[in-house]
């Protein structure tokens, strides 16, 4: 089973089954606790950049749950890259935080890929 999942970080958004790279849980942490109501729900229920729906299976996602990069990277080692691209393209179109068990995993990731640029449309 596929699934194309995005992080709700409102209740209504969760039977929709959408869902962004970064958890909800990591977006609550990262700075989204601060935001309005309606900031949140345009988080959860974005998809003004192509990065925020991706397809995985119910077991991929049910293993990854709420981790970030630091204890949880796709099983997929050539995914990595872009996975980690991902990532950090979607907390900066938030202005989300990234903490330094974060950076240090994202580090050791992208140390290892192509040197590409990556183009990031702010949505705040």
């Amino acid at each position: 089973m596929v699934l194309a999942v995005r992080r709700p970080l409102h209740p209504g958004a969760g039977r929709c089954g959408h869902r962004p790279p970064g958890p909800a849980r990591q977006a609550w942490d990262s700075g989204a606790s601060d935001r309005s109501a309606k900031e949140r729900e345009a988080y959860a229920n974005d998809l003004g950049d192509d990065r925020a729906l991706i397809a995985v299976s119910a077991a991929s996602n049910r293993s990854k749950a709420d981790q970030d990069p630091s204890t949880w990277l796709p099983p997929a080692v050539g995914y990595r890259c872009q996975y980690v691209t991902d990532w950090v393209a979607d907390k900066t179109r938030w202005g989300l935080s990234i903490d330094t068990g974060e950076k240090a995993a994202l580090t050791e990731v992208l140390d290892n890929c192509p040197n590409l640029p990556v183009t990031v449309t702010r949505a705040r």
